[in-house]
């Protein structure tokens, strides 16, 4: 067992050299507060390295001395310093990323490490976009709980499944009631079937970011030194330097509902009052579907033959048109160019799918030649 442990300590003994070395390359090859900033996540790396060598001492075991640095290192530092960070920074926060859960469940690890890890990825983001805010899609800016999100993609379903559905049936040459019955199945179906998914969906991302503020304020009552170190850290990367940084973190995390506010939408990128809601998610979804839906099934309700199919096609026509010119408003794309797009794409489906239901009413002995 303790030889199985040696060499898992010297395999992460090596791997925090490399993440050292790459950092100080990386402060090498920067400028300004960056430079520092990558300075000290590479005296972290350092720390953490030494704490494996400490664990191999303990052991008895030989620490091996730091090799020559390893191709990837130097790929990366001569990408730094002949073009710019900028070019790196990608790179490392992907790294960062697949590593953030390393030392979350290892008894090996110091206290802190698991949160170092994490909160390398968030820095590095931070690096990457100079502090500024990513640009959200426009229906988050005044909907972070998914209800406008879900009705616009709900009503484009219903509509495009729900058309496609009835134009195969009237394609087979069945009856007007029998196209009737079918697509109020298929909007019932459908609606339903949305709502479930919608909820099921809404739910588990919502379960999953209070787990994230969960583990946020235990960590913020277990380790408030690294929780200070790291939202320094990330007011640095936004530009302030550091004792205002320092200054600021420090009265943030004065209060304990403050600080955790805080840290979840800086570190974390949340609100923690707008999670999103499941069931105003399902309800929109299944409404909207449901509208979509009944595009092309009322005019079955009112007239039949003919008749019924083309006020259906139109109709369906201009819903998808409008609902491609939504989506493209909200996109901040071309309305028209969105809403051909739309019309196009569903309308094609609608045709093949009324091409297939003819072929097969015509084998079936039900089309109109059958007849």
């Amino acid at each position: 067992m303790d030889r199985t442990e040696a060499e898992r300590f010297r395999s992460l003994l090596a791997a925090e050299r490399r993440s050292a070395d790459l950092y100080a390359e990386m402060a090498d090859a920067a400028t300004g507060e960056r430079k520092h900033i990558l300075s000290e996540l590479a005296q972290v790396e350092h720390r953490h390295a030494a704490h494996w060598q400490s664990k191999l001492t303990e052991l008895g075991e030989q620490v091996p001395e730091p090799g020559r640095r390893g191709l990837r290192v130097r790929v990366l530092s001569w990408l730094a310093h002949r073009f710019s960070v900028d070019t790196v920074l990608p790179y490392l926060e992907r790294s960062e990323r697949a590593d953030a859960g390393l030392y979350s469940t290892d008894p090996a690890a110091a206290a802190g490490m698991a949160i170092d890890e994490r909160s390398h990825a968030r820095v590095l983001t931070r690096l990457r976009n100079d502090g500024r805010s990513t640009l959200r899609e426009p229906w988050h800016r005044g909907d972070r709980s998914g209800a406008l999100r879900a009705a616009v993609f709900g009503v484009n379903d219903g509509l495009v499944s729900n058309t496609s559905l009835v134009m195969g049936f009237a394609g087979s040459g069945a009856s007007a009631s029998v196209i009737l019955f079918a697509g109020l199945a298929g909007l019932l179906a459908g609606a339903f079937s949305m709502a479930a998914g919608e909820y099921i969906s809404m739910r588990s991302q919502r379960e999953a970011y209070e787990r994230e503020i969960a583990v946020e304020e235990l960590e913020l009552r277990y380790a408030p030194e690294a929780e200070l170190e790291e939202l320094a850290l990330i007011y640095r990367a936004k530009g302030l330097d550091r004792d205002e940084a320092q200054r600021i973190a420090s009265t943030i995390l004065q209060d304990r509902d403050t600080a955790l506010d805080t840290m979840a939408r800086e570190e974390l990128g949340l609100d923690p009052d707008e999670l999103g809601s499941p069931w105003s998610a399902a309800f929109s979804s299944l409404i909207s579907f449901a509208v979509g839906a009944s595009v092309v099934v009322v005019p079955y309700m009112f007239t039949n033959g003919l008749a019924a199919l083309v006020i259906a096609v139109l109709a369906a026509a201009a819903a998808l048109f409008t609902v491609g010119a939504v989506i493209g408003a909200l996109s901040g794309r071309g309305v028209f160019r969105c809403g051909l797009r739309q019309l196009a794409i569903g309308g094609g489906a609608a045709v093949l799918i009324f091409a297939i239901g003819h072929v097969g009413g015509e084998l079936a002995g039900t089309g109109p030649a059958g007849r």
